[in-house]
């Protein structure tokens, strides 16, 4: 499963806002609930958030293998 943990550290870091993703990336709340809840997004989305905060995919997403899949 591909959690975004390291997004919220990221941002923290960066001292950004969810309110600043909306605005600077164009991303709803909606999806900010989605990534919050760890739900799939678009990839488009994640190339926004890494082109607004300037970052690496590694950066704002990981892979944690699922309990269902060991």
């Amino acid at each position: 499963m591909i959690v975004f943990y390291r997004l919220w550290q990221t941002m923290n870091n960066k001292k950004v806002s969810t309110y600043f993703l909306r605005e600077k990336a164009g991303i709803d709340s909606k999806t900010i609930r989605r990534l919050k809840a760890n739900e799939n997004i678009e990839t488009k989305t994640l190339n926004k958030i890494c082109s607004v905060l300037e970052c690496r995919l590694e950066d704002i997403a990981e892979f944690i293998e699922d309990d269902d899949n060991k």
